[in-house]
This record gives C-alpha cells, sequence and structure tokens, in this order.
C-alpha cells in the first residue's frame, strides 16, 4: 500500500473522482519534489501553480491527466443541507499527524511514521497499528503534557473560516479521530467546538504517571470506530444528512450503512489516491467547500 501513497501538501483546486472510476493519478507522470528534507511525490498538471507550504511556488507544465469531474448535485445537495460535519483532525483539521509528532518529541519518530502510513492507507486494521506506535516509544504523563506545552496545534489553512462558516449556518460540527483527546482538546477551543463534541482516543497512565494503554472502549480505538460513532450521533440527535470529511482509509470506512451519507477527501496534506478514488468529493483546498455551502 505504501507504494500506491502519493502524499503532498498543496493549495490548489478541488476535483471529485466517482467510486467506479479508478484515480487517475497513477497513469499521470510525477513530479518528485524534496523541500526542506522532505520528499514528496506529485501528479503533474499542465499549467498548474502548486503551493507548497505556503512559502515555496513550484510550476509544473506538462501533459495533464484526463479532466476531474466536479461533485455530483446530490453530493452538493447533501454536503448543502448537512445537519452536522465530522472532521477527522490528524492531516485534515491540521497539518501533522498527532501521533508521528509525539513519538518525533519521544524520539521515535520514523518507526511511527511508517505504522501511520499503513494505518491510513488501510493496509493494516487501525487498532493494530494503534497499538504498535505506542508501544514503540509508551509516552508518560509528563511527555504528554510536554509535549502538549510546547507544541501549539498546527491548524490547516482554511479550516477556522470553514467551521465559522458551517456554525453559522447551524450546522453542528464534531471532531471524530483516531488520535488522543489529550491533543485534540487544544484544537477543539482554537475551532470553537465544544469538548463533548470530540470522539477520540485517550491515554492512559498508572498512578506514578507512566504510559498504561489506551481506552479500548472509545469507539475510534478500532477500525470502522468512526462508523460506530456517526451511527450514535444520528440515533442520538436524528440528523438526516450527514457528512465525513478527512484523508485516510479510517475516514473512508466512517461512510458504511448507518454512516456518514458522503465522506469528502481532503488531500491538502496528505492524498491518498486509494483513498480518494473512492470518495464521494475530493477537495485540496478547503476554500472550495466554504464556496459551495
Amino acid at each position: 500500500m505504501e507504494a500506491m501513497l502519493l502524499s503532498r501538501q498543496v493549495a490548489a483546486g478541488s476535483f471529485a473522482i466517482p467510486r467506479s472510476r479508478p484515480s487517475p493519478f497513477p497513469a499521470a507522470g510525477v513530479l518528485s519534489l524534496n523541500l526542506q528534507n522532505r520528499h514528496w511525490r506529485l501528479p503533474q498538471c499542465r499549467h498548474q501553480c502548486l503551493s507548497i507550504c505556503a512559502s515555496t511556488t513550484i510550476l509544473a507544465s506538462t501533459t495533464a491527466p484526463s479532466p476531474c469531474p466536479s461533485p455530483s448535485q446530490v453530493t452538493l445537495e447533501v454536503w448543502q443541507d448537512a445537519d452536522a460535519v465530522c472532521f477527522d483532525v490528524d492531516s485534515t483539521v491540521c497539518v501533522d499527524e498527532g501521533i508521528d509528532a509525539l513519538g518525533e518529541f519521544c524520539g521515535a519518530g520514523e518507526a511511527v511514521a511508517a505504522w501511520t502510513s499503513r494505518a491510513m492507507g488501510g493496509s493494516v486494521p487501525f487498532e493494530e497499528a494503534l497499538s504498535a506506535r505506542l508501544s514503540i516509544f509508551k509516552p508518560s504523563l509528563k511527555d504528554t503534557e510536554t509535549f502538549i506545552a510546547s507544541n501549539p496545534p498546527k491548524i490547516s489553512p482554511g479550516i477556522e473560516d470553514l467551521i465559522k462558516k458551517l456554525h453559522s449556518k447551524g450546522k453542528t460540527v464534531y471532531l471524530i479521530s483516531g488520535g488522543f483527546r489529550q491533543m485534540i482538546a487544544p484544537v477543539a477551543k482554537i475551532l470553537n467546538i465544544p469538548e463533548e463534541n470530540i470522539f477520540a482516543n485517550r491515554l492512559l497512565f498508572d498512578k506514578n504517571g507512566d504510559f498504561a494503554g489506551f481506552d479500548t472502549n472509545e469507539p475510534t480505538s478500532k477500525s470502522g470506530g468512526k462508523a460506530t460513532a456517526i451511527a450514535h450521533l444520528k440515533q442520538k440527535f436524528g440528523y438526516k444528512k450527514l457528512v465525513m470529511i478527512g484523508d485516510g482509509a479510517t475516514d473512508l470506512e466512517a461512510r458504511q450503512p448507518g454512516g456518514a451519507d458522503i465522506f469528502i477527501c481532503y488531500g491538502g496534506v496528505q492524498f491518498r489516491a486509494p483513498v480518494a478514488a473512492q470518495a464521494d468529493w475530493c477537495v485540496l483546498n478547503f476554500k472550495d467547500l466554504i464556496e459551495s455551502l
């Protein structure tokens, strides 16, 4: 699955890929970039200006892939009429993966990130990847608190404006994440999202503050957990139309029967081609979602 992963940070237009149509990107030319000691592989698009990390601009001019279709009218109507919108946090609301950043802080960044790629690409069950990552570095309470205090949330460009607009239209916003409540609570505060609207995992510590695992009772601690959380919200509040927005396989899973009505893939931080290919809509910039409301 890692070989299929195309990672990129961009601010560009949007595109939609019907579930029945394969992604156009594998057939396109690939532009490889190494900026700030990181590597991106980007599909080449004719005369498309790609803004990397909002500071470096690269112009790629080659043969473009087949035209990217717009979202269906049904998808747009669900988006516009949704009672509630649920967001993934890592690589969607925020530009980083929280567990990867915590792992790096604790000296195990590369090993943890490798497991994250496998989990988000869908090649291993999420609960297996979560347990494996935490067992690599076993963060203590002190590690976690020090990390949170020294690493304020890195919010994705445009997400604050999008959530403000959703709130202004009376839509309820939730954060549904495989990350950790301790690290997501500051994100929710910035975005004016009540803590009770967070569905996420919880790190556990013993009386000495040493790592003691994670709460396996949280629905997001296992594969399919985001669909479970959304089904709970629908049953509790009677939402008729509910949207899931995220970048990974666990977000796509939220569109299971009884779960999200549509899944919008956000590829502005990590573009995962197998996930995008099955989305109802895929965007690279939150501005596209704002303007379509």
